[in-house]
C-alpha cells in the first residue's frame, strides 16, 4: 500500500507468502528511492491508503482498485513498481 508518498509492506511475520516478487519489488523501489516501510499494517490502515497493489508470482505487479465500499485509483507508486519490475525482467 502507499500512503503519502511512501509504500507500506506488511513486515514478514510467517502469515504470508514474502515471496520473490515481493522482495524484488521492494528492493527496484528503494534502489530508485522510494521509501519503503515494512511494518505490521492493520485492515484500518489499508482502509485509509492512498494506493494498493499486490505482488505475486503469478500477475507480477497488480493495482488493488477497491477495498470495502472504497474505490481506488491507479496511482503513481503501483506505476513506478510496475514499470521498474517489467524493465528489469525484460532486461
Amino acid at each position: 500500500m502507499a500512503k503519502d508518498g511512501v509504500v507500506l509492506s506488511p513486515i514478514a511475520n510467517g502469515t504470508f507468502l514474502a515471496g520473490i516478487t515481493r522482495h524484488r519489488v521492494i528492493g527496484l523501489l528503494r534502489q530508485a528511492s522510494v521509501t519503503v516501510v515494512e511494518k505490521t499494517l492493520t485492515y484500518q490502515d489499508f482502509e485509509k491508503a492512498d494506493e494498493i497493489f499486490a505482488t505475486g508470482n503469478y500477475s507480477k505487479v497488480v493495482p488493488v482498485t477497491r477495498i470495502g465500499d472504497r474505490a481506488l485509483q491507479i496511482g503513481p507508486l503501483y506505476t513506478k513498481a510496475r514499470e521498474l519490475y517489467w524493465e528489469f525482467a525484460h532486461s
